[in-house]
C-alpha cells in the first residue's frame, strides 16, 4: 500500500513519513486529494461509511474504523443556531475523526507502538483505535487527568504515563520519549493525518445543508485540531467547487490560556481564569501560524471565555438536553459573547460543534 508523502511548507523538504520536519516546523500532505467533478446530489449521497464516505477528500485509506462520523446537525432554537453533535462518536468526542485517519496511517506503515500526549479525549481516542488495530499505545497525560478519561485509556489496553506540572510538561515528556525511540508519534497537534480527519466536520456540515456553508462556525480553540481541520475542509470544498464561500471561523479560548486572543487583541483580552475548560488550555499551540492564517482568511476572530460563563452555559445546555462536558460549553458561551459584541448579528446562520460527552465528567 502506498502511504502519501509529507512536505514542509516552510523549507520545502519532503518525507515518506516523519512526525515533524528537520527544521522544526509541522508537516502536511504533499498532494492533498480533491474530487474531480461537481458535488453529488445530497439526497442521493451514500453516507453509510461515516466520515470515510468522503474518501475523495481523504489521503488515507480506512484501515482502522469504528463507523465514526455523520454526527447529527440539529436546530438549537434557544441559541438561534445549529449544533453539530460531535459528542456522539464511539469514544464520546470529536477526536475520533482524527484518530481513525491517524491510526489508519500507522497501520498502513506497519507501526507496532503509538505514542500520544493528551489531556484526555485525544488519548482515549488514539488508545481505542489502536486497540481496534491491534497496535500497542502509550498515552502521556497530565497527573490531573480526569479518572473517567484515564479509565478509558487503560481499558483499551494502552499504557497511561502520568506527568507532573502544566500541560506543556506532558508534551515535552512525550516528545522526549518519541525522540528516544518509544514509538510512532500519533500526535493530534503535529500529525497531518489527524487534521485530514477533523476536516470531515466541514464535509458533513455542508452535505447536511445541501452543499452550502453556514455564515459562521464557532469552535473551541486549544491546539486548533477542530478549528484548523474545519478550515481545511471548507477550503477543500470551495476548491472542488462544491460550496461557494468559506464561513467565518470564530474561536473560543479559555481565559488565562488564550494565545490566539493575545496575538489578535493583546494580553488584557486573553487574561482571566477558566480551569473548567481544561481540554483547551494550550499555551503554545503547534500550528499557531496556520491557525492565525485561517482566522485571517475567513475574517474570523478569537475571544477568551471565563469560568463563570462556561458553567452558566453548561447548565443551560444540560437543561435543554445537550449532555456535554465543561470544555464543550466554551463555544456556545462564545456564541453569546460574539453576538453581544456585535461580531455576529441575529440574522446570521451559525453552526456550533458540541465536542465532548458529559459522560466523561
Amino acid at each position: 500500500m502506498t502511504v502519501p508523502s509529507l512536505r514542509c511548507a516552510d523549507c520545502g523538504a519532503t518525507y515518506a513519513d516523519r512526525w515533524r520536519c528537520e527544521c522544526g516546523h509541522p508537516l502536511d500532505y504533499e498532494s492533498p486529494p480533491l474530487p474531480d467533478g461537481p458535488a453529488p446530489d445530497p439526497a442521493a449521497f451514500d453516507s453509510r461509511a461515516g466520515l470515510w464516505s468522503f474518501g475523495e477528500f481523504l489521503p488515507e485509506s480506512p484501515l482502522v474504523t469504528l463507523g465514526e462520523g455523520t454526527t447529527p446537525l440539529v436546530d438549537a432554537d434557544e441559541w438561534d443556531a445549529q449544533f453539530k453533535l460531535e459528542y456522539v462518536f464511539p469514544t464520546g468526542s470529536f477526536k475520533d475523526r482524527g484518530a481513525t485517519t491517524t491510526v489508519s496511517r500507522a497501520a498502513a506503515l506497519g507501526v507496532d507502538t503509538l505514542v500520544e500526549d493528551s489531556s484526555g479525549n485525544a488519548g482515549a481516542a488514539i488508545a481505542t483505535y489502536a486497540a481496534r488495530a491491534g497496535i500497542d499505545a502509550e498515552i502521556y497525560v497530565p497527573a490531573s487527568v480526569k479518572d473517567t478519561k484515564l479509565r478509558a485509556i487503560r481499558r483499551a489496553g494502552a499504557t497511561p504515563v502520568k506527568t507532573e506540572g502544566p500541560r506543556q510538561a506532558t508534551t515535552d515528556a512525550c516528545v522526549g520519549a518519541v525522540e528516544a525511540g518509544a514509538g510512532w508519534y500519533a500526535s493530534h497537534a503535529w500529525n497531518p493525518a489527524f487534521f485530514a480527519g477533523t476536516a470531515t466536520v466541514a464535509y458533513e456540515t455542508a452535505l447536511q445543508r445541501d452543499w452550502t456553508a453556514p455564515d459562521a462556525v464557532v469552535l473551541p480553540l486549544g491546539h486548533g485540531t477542530l478549528f484548523l481541520g474545519a478550515y481545511r475542509g471548507f477550503r477543500a470544498l470551495r476548491e472542488a467547487g462544491w460550496i461557494d464561500d468559506l464561513p467565518r471561523l470564530l474561536g473560543a479560548q479559555a481565559a488565562g490560556s488564550a494565545p490566539f486572543v493575545e496575538a489578535l487583541h493583546g494580553a488584557r483580552a486573553a487574561a482571566g481564569d477558566n480551569d473548567a475548560a481544561d481540554g483547551i488550555q494550550i499555551p503554545k499551540p503547534v500550528r499557531r501560524d496556520q491557525i492565525l492564517d485561517a482566522i485571517g482568511d475567513t475574517d474570523g476572530d478569537a475571544i477568551a471565555i471565563g469560568r463563570d460563563a462556561v458553567e452558566a452555559e453548561l447548565a443551560d445546555l444540560h437543561a435543554r438536553g445537550f449532555y456535554v462536558e465543561p470544555t464543550c460549553a466554551v463555544a456556545p458561551a462564545a456564541l453569546r459573547a460574539y453576538r453581544e459584541r456585535g461580531v455576529l448579528t441575529g440574522d446570521e446562520d451559525v453552526v456550533v460543534p458540541l465536542t465532548g460527552s458529559g459522560l466523561k465528567t
